[in-house]
């Protein structure tokens, strides 16, 4: 999978550690994810690079400007689909966006090769970026952020997780909070050794191993 991210701030994920370490590390390693990191203002043609100006109408904060952003994309779209054979959908994180949920991150990983997230920052982007440019606006919950990237970051590990051999076991994401095979309800809680500590008992029907009343009594604690 080849994510494309335009942002005003690559640091955030050329000097991010947690695309280093654990699954998502291994995943770049073993080549199951590909990250490439664009940065909206070197594609400014103002000469100081300049990316954001005032509202029309008035109002606080600044709106980051379209041609930055229609030249970024135009360039991204044009290289994924080089790449891939086709571009993927321009995914914009936004908080009037549609809420991400497993079900969306499932059909994405099976359905994408590559996903263009575009990282908004001040007060958003200039409407025709979103009407023009953008295939689907996403949001990670109702609360506002400082910016897109760490919506994109989510976005990246719920879909990698997700992804052909990236998990040590492949039933792992099957019988996870909110998968298909759990009717979409919370995991079952979960224990391990010792099965007693400080006075608190694991539940006895998990330790005796009767297959047929551990899998009743999981299902019986879904949330």
């Amino acid at each position: 999978m080849q994510f494309d991210i335009l942002t005003i701030f690559p640091t955030f994920f050329t000097q991010n550690p947690y695309f280093t370490y654990s699954i998502l590390g291994e995943a770049i390693k073993n080549k199951h994810l590909e990250l490439k990191i664009h940065n909206i203002r070197d594609y400014s043609k103002d000469k100081h690079k300049k990316v954001d100006d005032t509202p029309y109408g008035g109002g606080a904060g600044m709106i980051m400007t379209c041609q930055p952003i229609f030249d970024t994309i135009k360039a991204v779209k044009k290289e994924q689909a080089k790449n891939l054979g086709k571009a993927g959908p321009v995914i914009f994180l936004s908080p009037q966006g549609q809420t991400w949920t497993q079900p969306k991150a499932e059909r994405f990983a099976q359905k994408y090769q590559g996903i263009i997230l575009l990282c908004g920052r001040y007060e958003g982007i200039d409407q025709r970026i979103r009407d023009h440019l953008v295939d689907q606006e996403i949001s990670i919950g109702n609360y506002v952020l400082t910016g897109g990237e760490l919506p994109a970051m989510t976005i990246i590990d719920s879909i990698t997780r997700l992804l052909p051999g990236v998990l040590g076991n492949a039933d792992s994401p099957e019988e996870d909070s909110f998968s298909k095979k759990l009717n979409r309800k919370k995991e079952y809680p979960h224990y391990t050794k010792p099965a007693i500590f400080q006075g608190l008992q694991v539940p006895q029907v998990l330790q005796n191993g009767n297959h047929a009343a551990i899998k009743k009594w999981r299902e019986n604690h879904l949330k």
